[in-house]
């Protein structure tokens, strides 16, 4: 909200979660602040700039294999406030966070314990509780996942079908992502991991990715607001 890029990551020799707020704009200094450490914490960052103007950071705690939240105190995020969301079993890599048009946190995220693509949605701006849906567990799904909002609204989300060696995107039914419709994007080769999706200037959703086979980066521009193949609008 300060105009000024914030990036989190991870701290690998001490393992710990951290946020890097730059000094100017074209981040040639910067303040970097440790939000958490409690264990092995700070895999899988993803983060967004909430309705309250504050950053909130999706991640993975390695110790616990929990998926966390960080809602920042303040602009800088000099200091967090950290909660478990997801403590079932093994959840939470390939996090990624956005925020949806209620003004609320939505994350994308693989359960490695079903092999699942699961979606967290918060019901307050700091996260502090959530609904969750599993939105696809069609084989070895979920993982690389990253997530975006739609000009319909609503959530879409890119990720890698492992079993297939797949790129899919799931398609949210409703604004709090509790059911969707997943679509297999590219199936030539083994494709669809590392996925970046955002939404172009026509409205429509495009996405970033890597062919494996041929060790190439690759674009799948969608042709509409589900991204499905055949889609025809009555």
């Amino acid at each position: 909200a300060d105009g000024l890029p914030i990036i989190s990551y991870l701290d690998r020799t001490n393992f710990d979660l951290k946020v890097a707020h730059c000094d100017d704009i074209a981040c040639e200094s910067a303040t970097d602040v440790m939000l958490d450490s409690e264990g092995l914490v700070g895999w899988y960052t993803s983060i967004t700039i909430g309705a309250d103007g504050l950053p909130i950071i999706s991640y993975y705690d390695f110790t616990n294999q929990n998926l966390k939240v960080a809602h920042c105190d303040d602009i800088a995020c000099e200091s967090a406030t950290d909660v478990t969301l997801d403590s079932v079993g093994a959840a939470g890599e390939f996090t990624s966070i956005t925020i949806g048009v209620d003004g609320l946190p939505i994350i994308s995220y693989y359960r490695w314990t079903n092999f699942d693509l699961k979606v967290a949605h918060c019901d307050d701006i700091a996260c502090t509780s959530k609904t969750f849906s599993t939105l696809d567990n069609a084989g070895i799904v979920g993982r690389y996942t990253s997530i975006t909002i739609g000009a319909d609204g609503l959530p879409i989300i890119s990720y890698s079908d492992a079993t297939n060696q797949n790129l899919k995107v799931a398609h949210c039914a409703d604004i709090a992502c509790e059911s969707a419709t997943d679509v297999t994007l590219d199936s030539v080769g083994a494709v669809g991991e590392y996925t970046s999706i955002t939404i172009g200037a026509d409205g429509l959703p495009i996405i970033s990715y890597l062919d494996l086979t041929n060790f190439d980066l690759k674009v799948a521009k969608c042709s509409n607001a589900l991204c499905a193949p055949y889609f025809r609008r009555r």
